[in-house]
């Protein structure tokens, strides 16, 4: 069983973008198609792994 404060392992790209980035839909598949949002492709449905975001913007701000 997963727990809420658990970070799942993927969500939609506009989930993503809207609450990591503040995107609204188009800009988050655009970001995503830069490489910007880490995405896999599983069963045909472009997925975001906010697990791998949260990584990348922890190291982002330990950089500063």
């Amino acid at each position: 069983m997963r727990r809420e404060t658990e970070t799942p392992w993927t969500m939609s790209v506009p989930e993503a973008g809207k609450k990591y980035y503040g995107l609204e839909r188009n800009a988050a598949y655009r970001a995503a198609a830069r490489g910007d949002i880490p995405t896999k492709r599983i069963g045909g449905v472009l997925r975001a792994l906010p697990r791998v975001i949260e990584e990348n913007l922890s190291k982002e701000s330990q950089e500063r």
